[in-house]
């Protein structure tokens, strides 16, 4: 199989003007995740968004003569493309594959779905990604498979591959149906089970499951490309002689996490509503943390997890330098700091998870006799 050779076109505006250097970084991290090779990055500085191309057709005859000279065959926006915006631009590159982030994220979580439910899961997301983009959008039915159908001309054409779409998604969100009736069934012998539940939570490529591995002795695959955990684990592990805990390991997060994969990762991200604990796991090394911090406390609002008790980690501090390490500290006192990888400080961490865990558990017992 030939790798994608890509060309990412990036429109700073107002809208991205903040946070546009961290966004293109993580699009181009997402590219290589995605197994694409980044031939070059166009930007283009905006007062106002095109409604109908996003860029301008002096632009986008740029693009197309920079992709020819760099023998590139796709095309990626950094920015959010609307359904006429994709029809338009699909139509202006003619043989030039054309995708959003969206569409990448989508990919990936393709790529990287392993079990029943991680693949219902993220063909729910692609295909009611794809519903509203159907019309002038044949090249991405020709791609997808699954019995949607492929390309074709005409309007009866494009409403007989919408009824397809439609029946898919509907036989697809009975299925996940079912796997959450398994779900709550485990959720309810857990309960019984009267072990804490602990979730891990934070950034992709953070060291969610290298932490996982150690605090449960398990052997997750650790991989540093994005999304390597789609279907979240549950293990026992220990944190002294007298305390067992369950744990687990969640979906990474990116900024602006696509609606479409919320919502079919309902199931997967209501583990988070029903745990005991959350350890919020960050990257110390990189640069855009404070920024991941902030993504990964909204995203826990919007699915209505932030009301569970947190402890907040920065990870890999075997990878900065001692000065910049005292002066997070001094930044950020109620974080702890860890090196899953090397096992530094992680007595420290249990210490915390048992000391939280009996302080909510006291709490809620009193608020009982109340």
């Amino acid at each position: 199989m030939l790798k994608d050779k890509a060309i990412i076109v990036a429109v700073k505006s107002k809208q991205n003007y903040e946070h546009f250097e961290e966004s293109l970084e993580e699009l181009k991290s997402l590219l290589s995740f995605a197994g694409a090779e980044l031939k070059f990055t166009v930007i283009q500085k905006s007062h106002g968004i095109i409604p109908s191309t996003l860029i301008g057709k002096g632009k986008i005859e740029e693009v197309k003569n920079l992709a020819d000279h760099m023998e590139a065959n796709m095309i990626v926006f950094l920015n959010h493309l609307t359904p006429t915006q994709f029809k338009n631009l699909e139509r202006e590159f003619g043989n030039f594959k054309v995708i959003d982030r969206v569409a990448l994220i989508l990919d990936i979580f393709a790529q990287r779905a392993r079990t029943i439910e991680g693949k219902l899961q993220v063909e729910l997301a692609q295909l009611n990604y794809l519903l509203p983009r159907i019309v002038g959008y044949g090249k991405m039915l020709s791609r997808l498979g699954g019995g949607i159908g492929t390309r074709g001309p005409g309007e009866k054409k494009l409403t007989i591959e919408k009824r397809k779409i439609l029946k898919r998604i509907n036989y697809i969100r009975n299925k996940i149906k079912e796997v959450e009736k398994n779900r709550n069934i485990q959720r309810k012998s857990r309960i019984k089970s009267n072990y804490h539940l602990v979730s891990i939570v934070g950034y992709t490529n953070a060291g969610k499951s290298t932490l996982f591995n150690l605090l449960t002795k398990s052997n997750v695959m650790v991989d540093s490309r994005a999304f390597t955990t789609l279907d979240p684990k549950t293990e026992l592990a220990y944190i002294d002689d007298d305390t067992k805990i369950l744990v687990t390991d969640t979906v990474g997060f990116v900024r602006n996490l696509p609606k479409e994969l919320l919502e079919a990762f309902k199931a997967t991200f209501e583990e988070l509503i029903y745990s005991d604990l959350h350890l919020l796991i960050f990257d110390i090394s990189n640069t855009n943390f404070e920024a991941h911090i902030k993504e990964t406390v909204k995203l826990l609002e919007e699915i209505g997890a932030s009301f569970v008790p947190q402890i907040k980690v920065f990870n890999k501090i075997d990878k900065v330098h001692e000065e910049y390490l005292l002066k997070i500290k001094e930044k950020y006192p109620d974080f702890i700091f860890i090196s899953a990888k090397n096992k530094i400080n992680i007595d420290i961490l249990k210490r915390e998870i048992k000391k939280t865990l009996l302080k909510y558990e006291n709490k809620s017992q009193t608020q009982k006799c109340n």
